[in-house]
Protein backbone atom coordinates (compact mmCIF):
# COMPACT_ATOMS: atom_id res chain seq x y z
CA UNK A 1 0.00 0.00 0.00
CA UNK A 2 1.34 3.63 -0.35
CA UNK A 3 0.07 7.15 -0.15
CA UNK A 4 0.96 9.90 -2.43
CA UNK A 5 1.77 13.35 -0.72
CA UNK A 6 1.52 16.60 -2.28
CA UNK A 7 2.82 18.85 0.61
CA UNK A 8 4.25 22.40 0.65
CA UNK A 9 5.38 22.31 3.96
CA UNK A 10 9.32 22.42 3.90
CA UNK A 11 9.46 21.50 7.06
CA UNK A 12 12.04 18.35 8.18
CA UNK A 13 9.87 17.37 11.52
CA UNK A 14 7.37 16.54 8.49
CA UNK A 15 9.59 13.85 7.22
CA UNK A 16 9.56 11.99 10.66
CA UNK A 17 5.70 12.19 10.77
CA UNK A 18 5.81 10.25 6.89
CA UNK A 19 8.32 7.57 8.50
CA UNK A 20 5.81 7.50 11.73
CA UNK A 21 2.88 6.55 9.84
CA UNK A 22 4.83 4.44 7.41
CA UNK A 23 6.52 2.75 10.82
CA UNK A 24 3.00 1.95 12.29
CA UNK A 25 0.88 1.35 9.61
CA UNK A 26 2.92 -0.46 6.80
CA UNK A 27 1.61 2.34 3.94
CA UNK A 28 4.28 3.70 2.15
CA UNK A 29 4.58 7.58 1.91
CA UNK A 30 6.10 9.38 -0.80
CA UNK A 31 5.77 13.01 -1.19
CA UNK A 32 6.49 15.96 -3.61
CA UNK A 33 7.46 19.06 -1.81
CA UNK A 34 7.06 22.65 -3.90
CA UNK A 35 5.20 25.72 -3.38
CA UNK A 36 1.31 25.39 -2.68
CA UNK A 37 0.19 27.42 -6.04
CA UNK A 38 2.43 25.09 -8.14
CA UNK A 39 0.81 21.99 -6.41
CA UNK A 40 -2.58 23.28 -7.43
CA UNK A 41 -1.90 23.78 -10.51
CA UNK A 42 0.23 20.53 -11.02
CA UNK A 43 -2.92 18.39 -9.67
CA UNK A 44 -4.92 20.18 -12.30
CA UNK A 45 -3.25 19.72 -15.08
CA UNK A 46 -2.69 16.06 -13.84
CA UNK A 47 -6.25 15.94 -14.19
CA UNK A 48 -7.10 11.74 -14.27
CA UNK A 49 -3.82 11.12 -14.51
CA UNK A 50 -2.55 12.73 -11.07
CA UNK A 51 -0.80 10.23 -8.79
CA UNK A 52 -1.73 12.13 -5.76
CA UNK A 53 -3.78 11.48 -3.00
CA UNK A 54 -3.18 14.02 -0.15
CA UNK A 55 -2.55 18.12 -0.81
CA UNK A 56 -0.94 19.01 2.35
CA UNK A 57 -0.36 22.90 2.56
CA UNK A 58 -0.50 25.91 4.73
CA UNK A 59 -3.40 28.69 5.20
CA UNK A 60 -6.93 28.07 4.83
CA UNK A 61 -6.54 30.47 1.94
CA UNK A 62 -4.48 27.80 -0.70
CA UNK A 63 -6.53 25.26 0.64
CA UNK A 64 -9.65 27.42 -0.26
CA UNK A 65 -8.25 27.72 -3.58
CA UNK A 66 -7.67 23.89 -4.27
CA UNK A 67 -11.33 23.32 -3.55
CA UNK A 68 -12.64 25.78 -5.32
CA UNK A 69 -10.51 24.33 -8.48
CA UNK A 70 -12.45 21.14 -7.91
CA UNK A 71 -9.71 19.20 -6.99
CA UNK A 72 -10.64 18.00 -3.36
CA UNK A 73 -12.75 15.17 -2.35
CA UNK A 74 -15.41 15.55 0.61
CA UNK A 75 -14.16 13.22 3.98
CA UNK A 76 -16.33 11.11 6.07
CA UNK A 77 -14.75 10.72 9.31
CA UNK A 78 -15.78 10.80 12.33
CA UNK A 79 -12.07 10.73 13.71
CA UNK A 80 -11.34 13.62 12.09
CA UNK A 81 -14.84 15.52 13.30
CA UNK A 82 -14.59 14.35 16.76
CA UNK A 83 -10.58 15.37 17.06
CA UNK A 84 -11.22 18.51 15.11
CA UNK A 85 -12.67 21.74 16.24
CA UNK A 86 -15.70 23.01 13.74
CA UNK A 87 -13.75 26.32 13.07
CA UNK A 88 -10.28 24.18 11.94
CA UNK A 89 -11.96 22.24 9.23
CA UNK A 90 -14.29 22.49 6.14
CA UNK A 91 -18.17 21.94 7.31
CA UNK A 92 -18.35 19.34 4.05
CA UNK A 93 -15.35 17.57 4.75
CA UNK A 94 -13.05 19.15 1.90
CA UNK A 95 -9.81 19.88 3.96
CA UNK A 96 -9.13 19.84 7.71
CA UNK A 97 -6.62 21.62 10.16
CA UNK A 98 -3.69 19.83 11.17
CA UNK A 99 -2.11 22.60 13.40
CA UNK A 100 -2.61 26.50 13.94
CA UNK A 101 -0.62 29.13 14.29
CA UNK A 102 -1.83 32.71 15.46
CA UNK A 103 -1.13 35.65 13.56
CA UNK A 104 0.03 38.17 16.53
CA UNK A 105 1.63 41.81 17.31
CA UNK A 106 5.10 41.88 17.90
CA UNK A 107 6.07 45.15 19.11
CA UNK A 108 9.84 46.86 20.44
CA UNK A 109 9.90 46.43 24.09
CA UNK A 110 12.12 49.55 24.50
CA UNK A 111 8.96 51.90 22.66
CA UNK A 112 5.94 50.22 23.19
CA UNK A 113 3.98 49.10 26.36
CA UNK A 114 1.92 46.40 26.25
CA UNK A 115 -1.06 48.69 27.96
CA UNK A 116 -0.90 50.39 24.69
CA UNK A 117 -1.79 47.58 22.58
CA UNK A 118 -5.84 45.78 21.98
CA UNK A 119 -7.26 45.23 18.78
CA UNK A 120 -5.62 44.98 14.94
CA UNK A 121 -7.92 47.36 14.07
CA UNK A 122 -6.23 49.75 16.96
CA UNK A 123 -2.95 49.51 14.42
CA UNK A 124 -5.12 52.10 12.01
CA UNK A 125 -5.25 54.55 14.66
CA UNK A 126 -2.88 57.99 14.21
CA UNK A 127 -0.68 56.96 17.14
CA UNK A 128 1.10 54.32 15.38
CA UNK A 129 2.15 56.58 12.42
CA UNK A 130 5.54 55.95 11.45
CA UNK A 131 5.58 53.05 13.39
CA UNK A 132 3.94 50.04 11.32
CA UNK A 133 5.61 47.43 9.29
CA UNK A 134 4.55 44.55 7.74
CA UNK A 135 4.95 42.22 5.06
CA UNK A 136 3.27 42.62 1.61
CA UNK A 137 -0.69 42.20 0.94
CA UNK A 138 0.08 39.56 -1.45
CA UNK A 139 0.96 36.96 0.68
CA UNK A 140 -1.73 34.74 2.07
CA UNK A 141 -1.25 34.85 5.59
CA UNK A 142 -2.12 38.68 5.40
CA UNK A 143 -5.06 38.07 2.83
CA UNK A 144 -6.51 35.58 5.21
CA UNK A 145 -6.17 38.33 8.29
CA UNK A 146 -8.37 40.53 6.25
CA UNK A 147 -10.19 37.81 4.71
CA UNK A 148 -11.38 37.35 9.18
CA UNK A 149 -11.49 41.43 9.60
CA UNK A 150 -14.35 41.44 6.39
CA UNK A 151 -15.97 38.47 8.32
CA UNK A 152 -15.98 40.30 11.29
CA UNK A 153 -16.41 43.80 10.07
CA UNK A 154 -17.56 43.64 6.57
CA UNK A 155 -15.82 45.36 3.60
CA UNK A 156 -16.33 49.07 4.36
CA UNK A 157 -14.84 48.58 7.98
CA UNK A 158 -12.04 46.35 6.43
CA UNK A 159 -11.35 49.29 3.76
CA UNK A 160 -10.92 51.97 5.98
CA UNK A 161 -8.64 49.66 8.38
CA UNK A 162 -6.45 48.82 5.22
CA UNK A 163 -6.12 52.55 4.22
CA UNK A 164 -5.09 53.53 7.83
CA UNK A 165 -2.28 50.88 8.69
CA UNK A 166 -0.69 51.78 5.01
CA UNK A 167 -0.63 55.49 6.03
CA UNK A 168 0.69 54.01 9.46
CA UNK A 169 3.82 52.26 7.49
CA UNK A 170 7.25 53.00 8.58
CA UNK A 171 8.58 51.91 5.09
CA UNK A 172 7.20 50.32 2.18
CA UNK A 173 6.44 46.30 2.33
CA UNK A 174 8.75 44.21 1.83
CA UNK A 175 10.37 40.62 3.20
CA UNK A 176 8.60 37.64 5.21
CA UNK A 177 7.83 37.58 9.20
CA UNK A 178 11.25 37.17 10.01
CA UNK A 179 12.48 40.36 8.62
CA UNK A 180 9.68 42.54 10.08
CA UNK A 181 10.21 40.99 13.24
CA UNK A 182 14.11 42.03 12.41
CA UNK A 183 12.81 45.42 11.74
CA UNK A 184 11.02 45.86 14.21
CA UNK A 185 14.35 45.03 16.81
CA UNK A 186 16.40 47.39 14.82
CA UNK A 187 13.53 50.58 15.59
CA UNK A 188 13.08 50.62 11.88
CA UNK A 189 9.50 49.91 13.11
CA UNK A 190 7.76 49.67 16.07
CA UNK A 191 5.14 47.30 16.16
CA UNK A 192 4.52 44.45 14.04
CA UNK A 193 1.71 41.41 13.16
CA UNK A 194 3.54 38.16 12.23
CA UNK A 195 2.75 34.49 12.64
CA UNK A 196 3.45 33.44 16.48
CA UNK A 197 6.14 30.36 15.11
CA UNK A 198 8.49 33.04 13.59
CA UNK A 199 9.54 34.11 16.88
CA UNK A 200 9.48 31.19 18.44
CA UNK A 201 12.00 30.06 16.04
CA UNK A 202 14.39 32.91 16.70
CA UNK A 203 13.70 32.44 20.63
CA UNK A 204 15.08 28.82 19.59
CA UNK A 205 17.72 29.77 17.57
CA UNK A 206 21.97 28.67 18.41
CA UNK A 207 22.86 32.18 16.70
CA UNK A 208 22.98 34.61 20.02
CA UNK A 209 22.04 37.65 18.06
CA UNK A 210 18.83 35.83 16.95
CA UNK A 211 18.59 35.17 20.28
CA UNK A 212 18.84 38.51 21.18
CA UNK A 213 16.32 39.79 18.47
CA UNK A 214 13.87 37.69 20.26
CA UNK A 215 14.37 39.39 23.72
CA UNK A 216 13.97 42.84 22.59
CA UNK A 217 10.84 42.19 21.30
CA UNK A 218 7.66 41.45 23.03
CA UNK A 219 4.78 39.63 21.99
CA UNK A 220 1.02 40.45 22.27
CA UNK A 221 -2.41 38.16 21.58
CA UNK A 222 -4.63 41.13 20.07
CA UNK A 223 -8.82 41.17 19.99
CA UNK A 224 -9.16 39.61 23.36
CA UNK A 225 -11.76 41.54 24.80
CA UNK A 226 -13.67 41.03 21.42
CA UNK A 227 -13.59 38.32 19.19
CA UNK A 228 -10.61 36.58 19.49
CA UNK A 229 -6.86 36.76 17.66
CA UNK A 230 -7.08 35.29 14.02
CA UNK A 231 -6.02 31.47 13.77
CA UNK A 232 -4.71 30.33 10.53
CA UNK A 233 -4.02 26.37 9.97
CA UNK A 234 -1.85 23.71 8.12
CA UNK A 235 -3.88 21.39 6.85
CA UNK A 236 -4.77 18.43 4.35
CA UNK A 237 -7.49 17.39 2.22
CA UNK A 238 -8.22 13.96 -0.15
CA UNK A 239 -7.09 14.63 -3.91
CA UNK A 240 -10.87 13.81 -6.13
CA UNK A 241 -8.89 11.46 -7.96
CA UNK A 242 -6.48 9.52 -5.47
CA UNK A 243 -6.16 5.70 -6.83
CA UNK A 244 -5.42 4.83 -2.78
CA UNK A 245 -8.52 6.84 -1.07
CA UNK A 246 -8.56 4.38 1.98
CA UNK A 247 -4.54 4.45 2.39
CA UNK A 248 -5.21 8.69 2.16
CA UNK A 249 -7.94 8.56 4.90
CA UNK A 250 -6.06 7.03 6.74
CA UNK A 251 -3.54 9.29 6.73
CA UNK A 252 -5.78 12.47 7.65
CA UNK A 253 -6.90 10.64 10.26
CA UNK A 254 -3.38 9.62 11.40
CA UNK A 255 -2.57 13.50 11.58
CA UNK A 256 -4.64 14.01 14.18
CA UNK A 257 -3.49 11.31 16.53
CA UNK A 258 -1.10 12.16 19.29
CA UNK A 259 2.26 11.00 17.54
CA UNK A 260 1.55 12.91 14.83
CA UNK A 261 0.35 16.18 16.83
CA UNK A 262 3.45 16.44 19.29
CA UNK A 263 5.47 16.04 16.07
CA UNK A 264 3.89 18.72 14.03
CA UNK A 265 3.59 20.82 16.89
CA UNK A 266 6.85 20.92 18.85
CA UNK A 267 8.86 20.61 15.33
CA UNK A 268 7.85 23.47 14.02
CA UNK A 269 6.10 25.43 16.91
CA UNK A 270 2.86 25.73 15.69
CA UNK A 271 -0.26 24.88 17.87
CA UNK A 272 -2.12 21.59 18.17
CA UNK A 273 -5.47 21.79 16.78
CA UNK A 274 -6.55 18.36 18.88
CA UNK A 275 -7.18 19.84 22.45
CA UNK A 276 -4.90 18.00 25.50
CA UNK A 277 -1.82 17.37 23.24
CA UNK A 278 1.60 18.88 24.65
CA UNK A 279 2.75 22.31 23.64
CA UNK A 280 5.94 23.36 22.38
CA UNK A 281 7.59 24.97 25.35
CA UNK A 282 8.65 27.94 24.07
CA UNK A 283 4.70 28.52 22.52
CA UNK A 284 3.70 27.86 25.81
CA UNK A 285 5.38 30.67 27.81
CA UNK A 286 3.51 32.95 25.20
CA UNK A 287 0.49 32.24 27.47
CA UNK A 288 -3.21 30.92 26.66
CA UNK A 289 -5.22 33.10 24.77
CA UNK A 290 -8.92 33.74 22.90
CA UNK A 291 -9.29 32.37 19.37
CA UNK A 292 -11.47 34.42 17.06
CA UNK A 293 -13.76 31.14 16.10
CA UNK A 294 -13.93 32.26 12.62
CA UNK A 295 -14.48 29.13 10.09
CA UNK A 296 -11.36 28.84 8.25
CA UNK A 297 -13.25 28.60 4.85
CA UNK A 298 -14.76 31.75 5.49
CA UNK A 299 -11.50 33.88 5.81
CA UNK A 300 -10.30 31.11 2.76
CA UNK A 301 -12.79 32.24 0.67
CA UNK A 302 -12.33 36.26 1.34
CA UNK A 303 -9.23 35.67 0.02
CA UNK A 304 -9.68 37.25 -3.09
CA UNK A 305 -11.88 40.46 -2.02
CA UNK A 306 -9.11 41.08 0.74
CA UNK A 307 -6.56 40.96 -1.85
CA UNK A 308 -8.56 43.29 -4.37
CA UNK A 309 -9.70 46.11 -0.65
CA UNK A 310 -5.89 45.42 -0.24
CA UNK A 311 -5.17 46.82 -3.61
CA UNK A 312 -7.48 49.38 -4.00
CA UNK A 313 -5.92 50.95 -0.35
CA UNK A 314 -2.74 50.73 -1.39
CA UNK A 315 -1.48 48.03 0.57
CA UNK A 316 1.14 46.24 -1.95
Amino acid sequence: KVVNVYSARHYDNDRKLYQSFQSETGIRVNWVEADADKLIERIRSEGGNSPADILLTVDGGRLWRAQEAGLLKPVRSSVLTKAIPPSLREPSGHWFGISKRARVLVYNKSKVSPSELSTYEDLASGKWKGRLVSRSSTHVYNQSLLGAIIAASGEKAASAWVRGIVGNFAIPPEGNDTAQIRLVSSGRGDITFVNHYYLARLAESIKPDEQAIARSVGLFFPNQRLRGTHVNISGAGLVKTSKNQGAAIRFLEYLVGRTSQVLLSQGNNEYPVVAGTPLDPTVARYGRFIEDPVNAAVFGKNNNLALRIADQAGWK
